[in-house]
């Protein structure tokens, strides 16, 4: 019986089953809130289920991911208090991004339940989740620990932001007293610089290229891979029939042979007829 944390570890098939098993188990041990709790665990999706297999076998992509996000955040930061530079953001975005396509090829050898490879969209939103988990608190602490439910969506430094409240009712503007004072060791908020808004849009624009290369590189191979199954299966044909001719010709010559075999023995038995009879 799989314990909570290996539940989310097992085929997407098998997950519904062993949690209901799970749930079964402890209500029957007399832990009817766990019980609960356990049996109104969420399925993954199937974008999420492949997040949570790679937290669970590739842990030092992982690792390597949690920290280029954590230095792009520092380099972001930077750039916002006037003390970093563009091209450290763009390494940074770089280094980024790398963690997340090298998780994303390893999400690219998983299969679902019925054996096949995961859509395109569903890689996309792997990606996007991994994105997402490099970039924000909240998303990392959900992926952490393996037990993803649903796919996270990557914008800007981090996940969805938060749809706007209504706006206020209009009225008198209030009089403008005196600036209130900051607390110490927090920055007044500022306008995103312009060359914080050039690297990110850059970024973003490297990111959707690499993508595209990346579906076109799919693509490509896919119409290698049938054209290869093509040859190999008219070869196979073409082998198939050599080794029947060749079959054919062996049991031919085996036969032609056995005839001449034959033919030889009654040669010398007619010729030693011939010689008595000369004799």
């Amino acid at each position: 019986m799989p314990d909570l944390d290996e539940l989310y570890g097992l085929p997407m098939d098998e997950f519904v089953p062993a949690r209901n098993a799970l749930a079964r188990e402890l209500r029957s041990s007399g832990r009817r809130e766990e019980a609960s709790e356990v049996a109104a665990l969420r399925k993954p999706s199937v974008a999420a289920w492949a997040v949570n297999q790679l937290v669970r076998t590739q842990r030092k992509a992982v690792d390597e991911l949690f920290e280029a996000g954590d230095a792009l955040r520092g380099a972001h930061d930077q750039v916002l208090s006037g003390g970093g530079d563009a091209v450290s953001l763009r390494r940074a975005v770089a280094r980024e991004r790398a963690a997340v396509d090298a998780l994303t090829r390893a999400a690219r050898g998983l299969l679902t339940s019925e054996g096949h490879e995961l859509s395109t969209t569903i890689i996309d939103r792997v990606s996007d989740t991994l994105h997402a988990t490099a970039l924000d608190d909240d998303a990392r602490a959900q992926v952490r620990d393996g037990r993803l439910e649903r796919e996270l969506r990557h914008v800007g430094l981090g996940m969805t932001a938060p749809a706007p409240g209504p706006a206020p009712a209009a009225g008198p503007a209030p009089a403008q007293g005196p600036a209130p004072a900051r607390a110490p060791g927090r920055r007044a908020p500022t306008t995103k610089p312009k060359k914080v808004a050039e690297a990110e849009r850059a970024a973003a624009a490297e990111r959707a290229k690499a993508r595209s290369e990346a579906r076109a590189a799919e693509r490509e191979a896919r119409r290698r891979v049938e054209r290869a199954t093509r040859a190999a299966g008219a070869a196979r044909e073409r082998r198939d029939k050599a080794v029947q001719a060749l079959e054919e010709a062996e049991h031919a010559l085996a036969e032609a042979e056995r005839e001449r075999s034959e033919s030889e023995a009654e040669l010398d038995a007619a010729e030693r007829a011939v010689r008595d009879l000369a004799g």
